[in-house]
């Protein structure tokens, strides 16, 4: 487990926390329908932290070629009808080039600063000439708006009971989700951004932002600075 990092509940825990079952249990929202209006149909994506799938299905659905990325063995296990890769997301070299790179559930706000600058030059270099790289940021109130939680019309809930800072701009942040059956937790560091800090870390790994897609400007295109 790395540091700072810490999964409870039933079935495999990966090294940040989170839980191979509980991610086989989520359902998909409306992130598969955002990624497919903003890139060409029929897209080759590059999905990096991949987990279980949950998106590469709704994706391959949606009539995308899709090469998923995990760390975790157990994780891929889950992926049906793409191409798997098992790899840590700063470590990928694939020596080919993607038209659409995605990097979603907030990785781009790693706790260590330089594994959010490995992520983003990861991205970079394995997006195509014209292609993008669609990112998914916290919301602004992210770690303000704590306690909160959020019943799922699936019969779920979901906490996020709180955001602690930790030092050097990063927070401990601790997430529960309770099931009829069963209930996980998990425990990750997260260092917030703001929309210029954000911005400038795109910069700095030699991107920059084409489009806020969504109007709480979760949701991002970016493209190669030209």
């Amino acid at each position: 487990m790395r540091e700072g990092y810490e999964g409870t509940g039933p079935g495999a825990i990966t090294p940040d926390g989170c839980a191979v079952e509980l991610y086989s249990r989520l359902p998909v929202g409306d992130e598969p329908d955002i990624i497919a209006a903003a890139v060409p149909k029929g897209a080759h994506i590059l999905e990096l932290g991949s987990g279980v799938g949950r998106m590469t299905h709704a994706l391959l659905e949606r009539g995308f070629t899709v090469t998923a990325v995990d760390e975790s063995a157990e994780m891929l296990e889950r992926v049906r009808g793409a191409r798997t890769i098992r790899s840590p997301i700063e470590e990928l070299g694939l020596g080919e080039k993607f038209d659409v790179v995605l990097l979603a559930s907030f990785l781009v706000h790693a706790g260590d600063a330089e594994v959010r600058r490995a992520l983003l030059r990861t991205c970079a270099r394995h997006v195509a000439e014209g292609g993008s790289v669609l990112i998914q940021r916290e919301g602004e109130d992210y770690h303000a708006n704590v306690p909160r939680e959020r019943v799922d019309p699936s019969g779920f809930t979901v906490r996020i009971v709180s955001s602690e800072p930790v030092g050097d701009g990063v927070n401990s942040v601790r997430a529960e989700y309770e099931f009829p059956d069963a209930v996980w937790t998990q425990t990750f560091r997260a260092r917030p951004l703001t929309r210029e800090q954000f911005e400038e870390a795109l910069e700095e790994a030699g991107l920059r932002v084409d489009k806020y897609l969504t109007d709480d400007r979760i949701w991002v295109r970016a493209v190669p600075k030209a």
